[in-house]
């Protein structure tokens, strides 16, 4: 491995070691990496794919444009901006919170926030957060169509309107979009203080070099100039003059590629503290690129470490070990699983400014790992199909001022069961004793088999106390039922591990968790409310999952959130005994 970058090792079971040197052979014999890099869509299916790799040549474009950004960096400096907040979702959200949490505020500059959510709660808190008169609102949106950053724009557009008045509202708003684009549009009818453009060729995901990722980044304060300079670095070894076995991405998309060929499709990611927002960026990269056509790596991303015994031979294991701040319960897990010959790649990161490098790997990796799967992995297209739901049943609203009725499986305990028919019928057929909550989840968790995964997907408030329920959760069904398990919290799932949910291979095992909202927001312009599209766009997520006849239950609380999972919880573990 080229000691200029994060170094890449592996140990992997002797069969499947064989294998990934097969298919490397196979790759320099048929010249692939060379092709990939002439954006030969042959590569993959021979459709579009050459027309989405605009983010091979991006690095050396933004190198080429760095005095822009430093400029405007020191431009929101200068207007004394205490907050940024990013507004967003998924591909144009998630490099932005890996920087944020990972780099932390910066000295004289503004503290960056984000917000990929639309429970009402959500948004309220990370309002409190900042300080709508000196907060610059970064909306990001590649097609200018995404519900979710057009409904937040025009949320706090109206609050800052109101807070300093209408002439001023619109040199604290900025856009990031492709050129052309309904947001283009919006941003220079109300006065936007720039507008940044995307790249066409570079679809949402792999955006993270791009203006979607180094705007937020020069705004908080990064050496922009460094971090892209020690991205170069990877983006040359991963390039076609590298021979295929000092390739780190190519390396690391066979092996994930190879693996889930061979049934080892749950890729669960560790990651060091420091950089743990990683394995969330990774989770939409991998699900959203290679979850399709019932094919697809799962990412299960900050699963609790358990024992050895919990885990089986459909796992690959990859820890992202940050080397100036390591966790010594990761370093000890991981020596572990390798001496119990399970598959680990190890990769380290020097240096928060070498977080670059780990995007390009990995998104060469999963431009391998696709080609190997026999997939395209640059569309996405059951994310579409949950948005066109979620917009019939928000158009619905509009009309006639409600979604349609819905009629629970059961009810008790404050907390009601919802479902389609054929999980209705299959649920009930399984059922041991009394109706009852405890009595349907284990109907529920009786369908996980041997190589299944169970997914928490839940439409709440992201709040540690939320999160760890949720979690001790997900250990709980791991521990007893001896598979994968993840948690997603919706929406913003929608446009990151949904897809492989909906389009990947036909084993996971979904509860849904939704919830009557305390609090109650409007958007400006319309009926309806942020309560109401999330309502929408979980019922729209449930829809898609049932037409793809995937295994799930939904399971809606009251206003208590924290009361109603502790009623969860309970029952789940009686169900599980």
């Amino acid at each position: 491995m080229n000691e200029r970058v994060g170094r890449q090792t592996y140990q992997l079971p002797e069969a499947l070691t064989t294998q990934v040197n097969s298919s490397l052979a196979e790759w320099r014999t048929r010249k692939h990496i060379q092709r990939l890099w002439a954006r030969d869509a042959s590569v993959w299916t021979g459709t579009d794919e050459g027309q989405w790799l605009g983010w091979l040549s991006i690095v050396e474009e933004q190198r080429a444009h760095c005095s822009e950004l430093e400029h405007f960096a020191q431009e929101t400096r200068t207007a004394g901006f205490r907050h940024a907040l990013v507004l967003g979702m998924g591909g144009s959200s998630l490099c932005p919170e890996v920087l944020t949490h990972a780099f932390g505020q910066q000295a004289g500059c503004p503290r960056l926030h984000v917000l990929d959510s639309t429970d009402p709660a959500q948004v309220m808190t990370t309002e409190r957060g900042i300080d709508l008169a000196h907060t610059l609102f970064i909306v990001a949106s590649k097609s200018g169509s995404t519900l979710e950053p057009n409904i937040f724009k025009q949320y706090f557009f109206e609050r800052v309107r109101r807070t300093v008045g209408a002439h001023e509202a619109g040199q604290r708003f900025v856009a990031i979009t492709d050129p052309g684009s309904k947001m283009q549009q919006v941003a220079e009818s109300d006065g936007f203080r720039r507008i940044f453009f995307g790249v066409p060729s570079i679809g949402g995901r792999y955006s993270a070099l791009s203006s979607f990722g180094m705007v937020p980044a020069a705004v908080m304060g990064l050496d922009v100039r460094r971090f892209l300079d020690r991205t170069a670095k990877m983006v040359k070894v991963c390039g076609p003059e590298s021979s295929l076995e000092d390739n780190p991405g190519v390396v690391l998309g066979t092996i994930l590629g190879v693996a889930a060929h061979a049934g080892r499709d749950k890729m669960t990611v560790l990651a060091s503290p420091r950089i743990a927002d990683l394995g969330t960026w990774l989770e939409q990269l991998v699900a959203e690129s290679t979850g399709k056509d019932g094919k697809g790596i799962i990412p299960v991303d900050r699963e609790p470490l358990g024992s050895l015994a919990t885990y089986g031979t459909d796992r690959l294991f990859v820890y992202v070990r940050f080397a100036p701040a390591p966790d010594v319960d990761q370093d000890a897990f991981v020596a572990a699983l390798e001496r119990a010959g399970q598959p680990v790649v190890r990769i380290v990161v020097n240096d928060v400014y070498d977080l670059g490098q780990e995007f390009f790997r990995w998104e060469i990796a999963t431009a391998v790992a696709g080609a190997i799967l026999g997939i395209n992995p640059f569309n996405q297209p059951d994310v579409e199909a949950s948005k066109v739901e979620t917009r019939q049943l928000t158009t619905a609203y509009e009309q006639t001022g409600a979604l349609p009725a819905e009629a629970p499986l059961y009810e008790g305990q404050e907390i009601a069961l919802f479902t389609d028919d054929k999980n209705a019928a299959a649920l009930r057929a399984s059922l041991s004793g009394a109706p009852s909550l405890a009595s349907y989840l284990r109907a529920h968790l009786q369908r996980i088999h041997a190589g299944d995964y169970c997914a928490l997907l839940a439409y709440l408030e992201m709040d540690e106390v939320h999160l760890a329920l949720l979690q001790a959760m997900r250990r709980h069904i791991r521990d007893h039922k001896q598979v994968a398990t993840c948690v997603g919290f919706g929406p913003r799932f929608l446009h990151s591990t949904g897809q492989a949910y909906k389009g990947g291979p036909n084993s996971g095992v979904f509860l849904q968790i939704t919830c009557d909202d305390a609090i109650e927001l409007p958007v400006a312009g319309q009926r309806y409310t942020f309560g109401v599209v999330k309502a929408a766009q979980a019922r729209g997520d449930f829809q898609v999952l049932a037409d793809r006849q995937r295994r799930v239950l939904r399971v809606h609380l009251g206003k208590d959130v924290p009361a109603g999972l502790a009623t969860l919880r309970t029952a789940l573990a009686e169900a599980l005994t």
